[in-house]
């Protein structure tokens, strides 16, 4: 579930996108008009401006992503995260 996400850093274009995102999170939640949560798999910034106002963050999903430009940095301590990551899903679902 976690280990196909990319790493922030990671610079994509996206289905039917002209300009390319930066992932900057992942697993962020965003709450609809009527108070719905939504769980998206990243949220980024145009590249290569960066973050310029909250109108400019993008959420998206994984299946979005037409072509992955550059792949963030990858250490022990993303591996750690994403391994806590999934330990903290994996007790979510079972408690549902």
């Amino acid at each position: 579930m976690f280990k196909e996400l990319l790493p922030i850093g990671s610079v994509v274009l996206l289905k039917g996108g002209i300009k390319k995102i930066m992932v900057t999170g992942i697993k962020p939640v965003s709450k609809d008009d009527d108070g719905t949560e939504q769980e998206y798999d990243y949220i980024g910034v145009i590249y290569p401006e960066g973050y310029l106002n909250d109108e400019f963050n993008f959420l998206f999903n994984h299946y979005d992503v037409n072509d992955v430009v550059f792949r963030g940095y990858e250490n022990p301590e993303r591996v750690e995260f994403i391994e806590y990551m999934e330990g903290v899903y994996s007790k979510e679902k079972d408690n549902q």
